[in-house]
Formats: C-alpha cells, structure tokens, sequence
C-alpha cells in the first residue's frame, strides 16, 4: 500500500539562510504560517479520509521545522498529539536543515512521536554547497545522519540536481555520497529556477547556464537506477505541479510528470539493450503497472524506435517483475 503523508507546510520559518534556488512561499504556495488550530482542522479532515491511518504520518515540511522558536514549534507538536496511536497516524515526519539538528532537538522530538526526518542535503559537494550559499558542509549531512540514526528515526535525504556550479558529474558524485549513507529515502529535485531568488539573478544575467531537459532525464534516470540497486526508496522526483511554480518559474527542470520521463528513459535504455528486429514487430512484456512509463510520455519511447525503423508492442504481463521487460516470440 503506498504511504501517504498529511502534508502541512511551514514555509521557510526558522530558516537561517537565503539559499540561492529558495523561494519557499513561491514551492509551497503558502503565505502564511501554520497554527495549532490549522493542525488540528487538517488531521481531522485526513483522519475522516484516509482508509488506513495507520499507513500514513503527519509532516511538517516546507520549511527548517527545528529551527523555528522551540515553543511555536511545540505548539505544533502538541497539536498532532491526539491523532497518534491505534487506529490513528503512524507518526510525525519532519524535514529540516543539516544544521539544525542535536541531540537535544532530537530528544525533544521523539517525545513528540517523531517518527522520521528529512534532512535536506541538496548536494554532497561543498564547493556546489558555497556557491548556492547552503550555510553547511557536506560534512554537517553526514554527522547529522549519523546522530539521527542512532536515535533511532527513519531517515530521509533530499537531494537537488543541476544546481549552480553544479555538473553531471557532480551530482551523480552527490547520488554515490547518499548511498554511502545510506538513508531510508530519497527525494529528488531537479532545480527549478525562480523569480525573487539569487539563481534567478544569475540565470537573467547570463551567469547560470544549465543543461538541457533531456541530459537532465538522463542523470536523474541513472540517480534513480543506483539508488533502486542500493535499495534506497526514491519517494519523489521533482516538484509537484503547482500554479505558483508555473507563474514564478524563469528556467530550469519543471514538469508535472517529471518522474514518468525518467523512468520512461530507463525503459528505453532497457528496450534498446534487446536484440530488436527490424523486420518484424517487437512485442516487449512488461508488468501492466509499467505499461504507460514503458510506452513514454506522447509515446516518445515507441516513436524513438520507430524513427530507427524497430516496431515496438508493449504488452502488459502479470507475471512480469515491476521495471522489468522481456522480448517475446
């Protein structure tokens, strides 16, 4: 069953940086902060939704949760209190800063039901980190990990791809940091570039030239494949499809299906691997769950072929392992 989270957003409060790609009013579509009363209106609402709450956690994301004031962000704790335990939520996911994290914080946080926290990395290179005036080293990510682990959360990293002064290569170093690592979960976020923010100064004045789409696809596609070899769970890939991102958004790695174009690459990088004919049609099973990434989006991976001269079939087969494909007689 897939996990849900009862997403509440604290935009950009406690923050002690103005990183370069940040607008967080802008990502979250949120202009004011959350109260307890708020908390309290969307947990019940979810509750009354949500078939099985005990598969689902509340999160608090959007912002650096344990570095706003300790009382406001108690009050918000306090507020989520009643809807842990049997037959209610799971727990309570935060995301916050590398920096921002002690054991006292943590102390404090579990005896809120604290369950998992997100640490938000970006990169694992610190000269990328400087340049997007991060505030911390790729070392702070790692003892943060580390302190966090032995207290017991579930872990999670966010990373960002074709940030400024950021290559390929870097980012793909950036993928092999976070499987040493190792956390539980990943969050992938291609950069988007947003009015109102230092990336955006530097894209408008010429200074900030970033790759294209489709190399973009390419690296996250190879990022989501090691991942899913080390046995790490890409939760997301991309921002969510939003009004506010379309309106703010001057460049960058914006679309609403991000995740789809990358695994519909790693098919087609799967399918290219097969011995295709080009004297008849191709017929290639796939799970039926796969059948739409496998086919691509606007059918690019059958027309990618075809423009080849290969005639592709893609045939839905229970039997067929998910993100796995076989040519069939």
């Amino acid at each position: 069953m897939k996990h849900k989270n009862i997403a509440i957003f604290v935009p950009h409060a406690g923050c002690p940086h103005a990183c370069s790609f940040c607008n967080q009013k802008t990502i979250t579509a949120q202009q004011t902060l959350p109260q307890p009363d708020d908390v309290v209106r969307i947990c019940t609402q979810a509750l009354a939704e949500i078939q099985d709450p005990s598969n689902a956690e509340i999160a608090f994301f959007g912002g650096s949760f344990t570095a706003i004031p300790q009382d406001y962000m108690t009050s918000l704790l306090k507020a989520a209190q009643p809807f842990l335990g049997a037959g209610r939520f799971a727990g309570i996911r935060i995301s916050t800063r590398p920096d921002c994290i002690s054991e006292a914080i943590l102390r404090l946080l579990l005896q809120y039901g604290v369950t998992a926290i997100e640490l938000g990395a970006q990169s694992m290179c610190d000269a990328v980190l400087t340049a997007n005036l991060r505030g911390h080293t790729a070392q702070d990510v790692r003892d943060a990990c580390a302190c966090i682990r032995s207290f017991g959360f579930g872990l999670g990293l966010q990373m960002m791809t074709g940030l400024y002064g950021s290559t390929p290569a870097d980012d793909l170093s950036t993928v092999e940091r976070i499987v040493e690592i190792h956390p539980d979960t990943v969050r992938m976020y291609p950069v988007v570039v947003l009015r109102g923010t230092r990336l955006g100064q530097l894209y408008e004045a010429g200074s900030y030239i970033l790759p294209s789409m489709d190399e973009m696809i390419d690296v996250c596609a190879d990022a989501m494949l090691r991942f899913r070899e080390a046995g790490i769970a890409v939760i997301k890939c991309g921002l969510h499809a939003s009004e506010f991102v379309e309106r703010d958004r001057l460049a960058g790695y914006y679309h609403p299906a991000f995740r789809e174009l990358c695994e519909g690459r790693i098919f087609r990088r799967k399918m290219a691997a097969l011995p295709l004919s080009r004297t008849q049609t191709n017929r290639i099973a796939v799970h039926p769950a796969c059948i739409s990434r496998v086919v691509g989006q606007k059918r690019e991976n059958i027309l990618y072929f075809a423009q080849q001269g290969i005639d592709v079939k893609i045939i839905g087969d229970g039997t067929s392992e998910e993100y796995e494909i076989e040519l069939r007689e």
